[in-house]
């Protein structure tokens, strides 16, 4: 079958691979699958579907992905293991025909401040050797190029040994790319002393307020105890030297009770241990000291490029490092299709498609010097794949978690040709996707559930496209589903006016939001959504703001905890047996001694792979034994959160049990579609559409007026986006504001009024290209929403 007809239909069954030629699954186990047997063919385009939670991606990257992972870790030589993180091998029966899986999710990127798109790709490498290849003046290396390396110079002598030879020496030299002040940061920071330490008292007297450092604790003891200064003396007193040793004091090796430790000035220690991460990489606690006590402002010496001057003097037809970097990458595309040097033309070629892979893949409006930390998680996956788009690897298997999250449909049919590109290099494609344009180009579907949770975990079909649409699963019935436009749209009762916006790619923008309505902000990706409404609206009392950002939290956080939940029902647990609430939190004095309330127990085994069992003393409970024995309604505590979402509503809703407060919180998680989690679910196992919607139910009690929503349709099934319509209209029937940033034709055909931002992405971007209501923008088609809205409401 040629490449076109392939592209135009998806293969038949009659086609796909032989028995030999298949990755077998039997009884997969993992999570709530329930003894699942597939057969997937190899070298062919698979997408699972199925409501949220009912197992897909416990089948496909819990089971298929992890198991490969295993198996390659395994050729490893127990030294190298060690180093590696630990994988257990999936609850399944057989697994066979597995070839290396390469997997390609929506993790975001970047816990390293120093970490970019062009640093997260190959494309700041090429770069580098471009520039140390033609740039004007010669620097030498690659290395005076790149802002990961230290503008350090060294020389000396080495004595080479050849033989009976005498020995010759040899000079070397070397130097980096990294603005000294900065140090390849871009910006600089400057510590508020006011909110490190109270200077009216004395160390002995609990002056440090930096968190971490409590009084007794080894970090308050290093200084308190260091020698440098009398710590009953207030630091306001202290001698010039004395501030000087206290705050900058350069690293020194010392004893603190008998155990060796490093002295150093606080503020390196801080500027060391907490500004070197990514904001989004830390803890709560810690990123809300950090944005009271530090200012970060643009490095003075670099102008925010990272580079030092050097490597920002080095120029090819006018342009430094720096400034390719900053360009908008389809920009930076044509600059180098411009460039004819045939001593570097396979060079030159491989960067011209890595970059323009960038713009196949919808994403030429990033700058490579974009800090890969601010990618959403969409872009991130996207980021990834272009690592893969020119790989010379085949038969490889390679899985994808909802690539369509954050693309405009537009974008879709791009994203769908660079999968089916993958699948014609003789590549196996697995996709985990609710999007029916992603769905239509499958060559074989499997589809789960029936339901999600305990509710889920069969396989409900398996076969073609079109055998599904006939097939009367959740999702074959759901598969042509169409939201017509409405026959009226609600008035606005005022308006939210946003004057010279200029955020980002934002061309001065002025619009009206109008308020008491559903408002749906539309536009391609990149094309200024969200600079229009997160950057414009304010933060301010009345405004509740549910973005892409993830949920922060330990791996003993889960919904009841993530929630508040937690509180009412230890506190009905208390009530009902006369003790202690703390008794019921598996973090305090109930937890399970062995286990320290996590359920599982690591072993390490030296240079062999540790293992992770459930702990055999609370049976994976989290709890002491006494503690189980207080019940509530029948119940104890571990059956409690063990149970889904909506048999615990009827459970607090009614009886003995009947506990309000929980009951409350209860019924927003069912609101918002997630009645399937259970309550003690860990958060480290949600999806990103899920963690989103967890966010959202913690609001529905909020008093504010305007909600502020980033694509609350991602990772829905087609079945729940009426159930989240319905939940949008009774917001704004209840007399709210709803702000929607989308892409799902179905909330923008139930929208009251669109905003539509274009007409492209980055500077061809960021204008107002329609306002209206959804059936004039249908009527009008003028944009590339309007085209594809149109062909959706079949207008």
């Amino acid at each position: 079958m040629s490449k076109a007809s392939r592209r135009d239909a998806p293969a038949s069954e009659a086609h796909l691979a032989d028995s030999h030629d298949l990755i077998r699954v039997h009884g997969a186990r993992e999570n709530n699958l329930k003894d699942v047997s597939v057969e997937l063919p190899k070298r062919r385009l698979t997408v699972f579907t199925g409501v949220s939670g009912s197992g897909k991606s416990s089948l496909v990257f819990d089971t298929i992905a992890a198991e490969s992972q295993r198996l390659i870790n395994e050729t490893y030589s127990a030294f190298v293991q060690g180093f590696m993180p630990t994988l257990a091998r999936p609850e399944v029966d057989v697994l066979e025909g597995l070839t290396t899986a390469i997997t390609v999710d929506q993790q975001r990127m970047g816990a390293d401040p120093r970490s970019t798109v062009g640093t997260a790709t190959d494309a700041n490498a090429m770069l580098r050797i471009l520039f140390s290849r033609l740039g004007d003046p010669h620097l030498g290396p690659p290395g005076a190029f790149a802002f990961n390396v230290p503008s350090v110079r060294a020389s000396g002598a080495i004595t080479v040994e050849r033989g009976a030879k005498k020995a010759v020496k040899a000079t070397f030299s070397r130097t980096g790319g990294m603005c000294p002040r900065c140090e390849g940061r871009g910006t600089v920071t400057d510590l508020d002393l006011t909110q490190l330490y109270d200077d009216s008292l004395a160390l002995s007297e609990g002056a440090l307020s930096v968190p971490g450092y409590k009084a007794g604790g080894w970090s308050y003891r290093l200084y308190s105890e260091s020698g440098f200064y009398d710590p009953d003396k207030p630091i306001k007193k202290f001698t010039r030297r004395e501030l000087h040793d206290f705050l900058h004091h350069e690293p020194v090796r010392m004893k603190i009770a008998g155990i060796n430790q490093t002295y150093e000035g606080l503020i390196p220690r801080i500027q060391k241990s907490m500004l070197a991460k990514d904001r989004e990489g830390m803890q709560p606690h810690i990123r809300e000291f950090v944005d009271r006590a530090v200012t970060f402002t643009t490095c003075p010496d670099c102008e925010g490029t990272r580079l030092s001057e050097g490597a920002r003097s080095s120029k090819i037809a006018g342009i430094n490092i720096a400034d390719a970097c900053a360009m908008q990458i389809s920009d930076l595309a044509a600059w180098v299709r411009g460039l004819d040097e045939p001593s570097v033309a396979p060079l030159l070629t491989a960067l011209r498609l890595t970059l323009e892979s960038f713009v196949d893949i919808g994403l030429g409006y990033l700058a490579l010097d974009r800090p890969a930390g601010t990618l959403s998680g969409g872009e991130a996956q996207r980021v990834k794949m272009i690592r893969h788009l020119g790989s010379s690897l085949t038969d490889t298997t390679y899985v994808f978690d909802e690539p369509t999250v954050g693309l405009h449909p537009h974008d879709i049919r791009r994203m769908n040709e660079l999968l089916l590109d993958l699948r014609d290099k003789g590549n196996t494609v697995l996709v985990v996707e609710h999007k029916p344009e992603t769905i239509a180009i499958a060559d074989h579907v499997v589809d789960l559930g029936p339901g999600a949770g305990a509710a889920g975990g069969t396989v409900c079909f398996e076969g073609t496209v079109e055998q599904l649409r006939a097939s009367g699963t959740t999702t074959g019935r759901h598969l042509d589903d169409r939201v017509a436009l409405k026959d009226s749209v609600r008035e606005p009762t005022g308006t939210l006016k946003i004057r010279g916006a200029n955020a980002n790619n934002l061309r001065d923008v002025d619009v009206d939001l109008p308020l008491g309505v559903l408002t749906v902000v539309t536009g391609v990706a990149g094309s200024g959504k969200s600079s229009l409404v997160h950057g414009s609206i304010p933060a301010e009392d009345g405004v509740v703001s549910v973005d892409q950002s993830p949920i922060r939290g330990s791996r003993r956080s889960n919904p009841a905890t993530y929630t508040g939940l937690l509180e009412p029902i230890r506190k009905a647990f208390a009530k009902a047996n006369g003790v202690k609430p703390a008794l019921f939190s598996a973090n305090s004095e109930g937890a399970c001694p062995t286990c320290n309330g996590a359920g599982v127990v690591f072993t390490d085994l030296g240079m062999m792979a540790g293992v992770s069992s459930t702990c055999e003393e609370c049976e994976g409970k989290r709890y002491q034994a006494s503690v189980l024995e207080y019940r509530l309604g029948g119940r104890d505590i571990s059956e409690v959160l063990a149970m889904p979402v909506t048999e615990a509503t009827e459970f607090f809703g009614s009886g003995e049990a009947a506990t309000p407060a929980a009951h409350r919180i209860l019924e927003r998680l069912t609101d918002v579609g997630l009645g399937y989690l259970s309550l003690g679910q860990p958060l480290t196992t949600l999806s990103g559409g899920e963690r989103q919607r967890l966010k959202l139910a913690t609001h529905l009690g909020d008093k504010g007026g305007v909600y502020v929503l980033d694509e609350p349709t991602t990772g829905l099934h087609l079945a729940d986006v009426a159930q989240l319509l319905a939940l949008l209209d009774r917001l704004v029937d209840a007399g709210k504001s709803v702000i929607v940033i989308e892409h799902h034709q179905a909330v923008m055909a139930h929208a009251d009024w669109i905003i539509d931002l274009g007409p492209g992405a980055g500077h061809d971007g960021g204008t107002i290209v329609f306002e209206g209501t959804p059936a004039e923008l249908v009527a009008d088609r003028s944009t590339l929403t309007g085209e594809h809205l149109a062909e959706y409401v079949g207008g």
